[in-house]
């Protein structure tokens, strides 16, 4: 049903978490007529496909559906199975890992294990990376939306901002790559709490947003809450959403160590790599002139 959008297959051995963010990334590239439904897609998620049979299910429904397949399958021969039945059937696809893998083959000279990354048969699969990311992301949780302000300087990085700037997703994302993070709301008439201007400022980040858009999100969200025209407060009226971005602003004037990230149009992963970027920087002094602390 083309009302209701192209379908997008993603289909791993794994969990798909690279398959799926890469996908996530391309698509920022269609946010022109996403936003309006104009091109609209549904994405289609079926992970730890580990055996021709449920591969070739999958591909099937794709067929079915009219849909496109993307897929990271380590093992080169359910790679092959994949683009051997995609070609019989008529479904366009795209190995997101092999042409990534190839390259990296030939760089380095070394031929890759074709093992998926959570087979039993791959030595090493609980190191201390992961240990420390599942660390990171049980932090991160439970700092969320300004609980436990005591713990802010065991954070690596702690985002501020007014509600609906995406604290919360780009903290979960930065957590998945290791990084303790705490999010703290900006609410007009709530004092921020004294702990976050006691601890290591050049940790903190400021996020803003366009007003229009800011108040198009919590239109959104008031809606999804079930508030009605009748009964709702002012968290989604323009001149509130400007009174709170101009008082998140006069704070952000305030702490000028604080880098201010401009969120608009930006992907998760986007905001997330000028954070760990300025991050990096100053922890290396990097003394490289910067033009403008909005990005």
């Amino acid at each position: 049903d083309d009302a209701a959008g192209k379908a997008i297959y993603i289909v791993s051995d794994g969990t798909g978490w690279t398959a799926e963010h890469s996908v996530n990334a391309a698509l920022g590239q269609f946010e022109h007529c996403l936003a309006d439904r104009g091109c609209a897609v549904n994405t289609h998620l079926f992970n730890l496909i580990d055996n021709t049979d449920r591969l070739l299910e999958v591909i099937k429904q794709a067929a079915k559906e009219g849909a496109l397949v993307l897929y990271t399958l380590a093992d080169p021969s359910m790679a092959e199975a994949a683009k051997k039945a995609c070609d019989f059937w008529g479904v366009p696809s795209t190995d997101v890992l092999r042409p990534t893998v190839e390259a990296i083959a030939s760089h380095i000279g070394v031929a890759p294990s074709g093992i998926p990354r959570n087979s039993p048969n791959r030595k090493g699969q609980l190191t201390e990376d992961y240990f420390q990311r599942i660390d990171a992301i049980d932090f991160t949780i439970k700092q969320d939306d300004g609980a436990q302000p005591q713990n802010l300087n065991r954070a690596d990085i702690v985002l501020a901002g007014v509600s609906r700037t995406g604290k919360t997703p780009l903290s979960i994302y930065l957590a998945q790559k290791g990084y303790k993070v705490a999010n703290v709301p900006i609410v007009m008439g709530v004092n921020l709490p004294k702990a976050l201007f006691e601890i290591n400022q050049d940790k903190i980040f400021g996020l803003t947003i366009n007003q229009v858009v800011l108040q198009a999100i919590r239109k959104t969200r008031a809606k999804a809450l079930g508030f009605v025209d009748g009964y709702q407060s002012n968290y989604a009226e323009m001149e509130h959403v400007r009174q709170e971005l101009a008082h998140a602003n006069q704070i952000f004037a305030q702490n000028p160590r604080w880098p201010v990230i401009a969120v608009t149009g930006k992907a998760i992963e986007e905001t997330a790599a000028v954070v760990v970027s300025i991050l990096q920087d100053r922890k290396e002094k990097c003394s490289m002139p910067r033009i403008s602390k909005r990005y």
